[in-house]
């Protein structure tokens, strides 16, 4: 039996929570079933010295996991004087994700940090991180709009992510952790709301799969992205 009691090919239960902190100037709580991760998007004029004088902004990114996050304490890689591969890795991949759904010129020699902090995680803590990154960055866009800071919405489009994967030879989407853990094979799909692709990170855990699988693979990955979109749509008033 799945969490929620759900089907293979649905979704946990998604929601989005904007303005959850007052400061930046694009915030939302995003949950998929009891993955909760706070996304904040700040807007800052200036861009990094390779960008200076060429007309063009910048996106990036920082992912963290609070200490108890998980089901037993993690120590602050603050506390450990560096940052560990995995959140090094889920940074550049949040940060390429959200990067591919801008306008670089249209958003000027501006910057877009996004923050993602993990304050429960239950599986695809990465691609509740990109769905709601990209919330946080709409919001902060609306908002420098208003105030006139930037002329016309650098905004491509819409950006998520999901996970899909194969668990006891049964492909399953938006897999929590008790599936994750155990998956034969597990594939992250980021795409745009056109149906291009901006990323697809998988792997064979425990048995190789045919292009049969994983055409059904994309296929829930796909099923999935359209609930992700339409919260999206939802929540940014799109």
């Amino acid at each position: 039996m799945r969490s929620e009691s759900r089907a293979n090919d649905m979704m946990r239960t998604v929601r989005a929570q904007k303005d959850y902190i007052i400061h930046p100037e694009g915030s939302v709580l995003m949950e998929f079933g009891n993955t909760k991760v706070i996304c904040n998007a700040s807007f800052t004029e200036g861009v990094p010295p390779f960008l200076r004088d060429t007309g063009q902004g910048w996106v990036t990114a920082e992912y963290s996991m609070l200490p108890r996050s998980t089901h037993t304490r993690s120590q602050r890689e603050a506390q450990k004087g560096k940052l560990g591969g995995r959140t090094q890795e889920i940074s550049r991949l949040i940060g390429r994700s959200l990067r591919a759904a801008v306008d670089m010129e249209k958003l000027g020699e501006n910057t877009i940090v996004i923050d993602c902090d993990v304050i429960q995680a239950d599986g695809g803590t990465r691609t509740a991180s990109v769905t709601g990154g990209w919330i946080a960055m709409a919001l902060a866009v609306e908002k420098m709009m208003k105030e006139g800071v930037l002329a016309e919405n650098p905004l491509k489009g819409q950006a998520a992510a999901v996970s899909v994967g194969i668990v006891n030879g049964e492909v399953m989407l938006d897999l929590d952790y008790t599936e994750d853990s155990t998956a034969d094979v597990d594939l992250n799909l980021v795409a745009m709301d056109d149906g291009s692709i901006i990323e697809i990170q998988g792997s064979s855990e425990k048995v190789t799969f045919g292009r049969d699988r994983l055409n059904d693979l994309l296929d829930y990955g796909y099923k999935g992205l359209e609930v992700l979109f339409e919260a999206q749509r939802k929540i940014a008033e799109l």
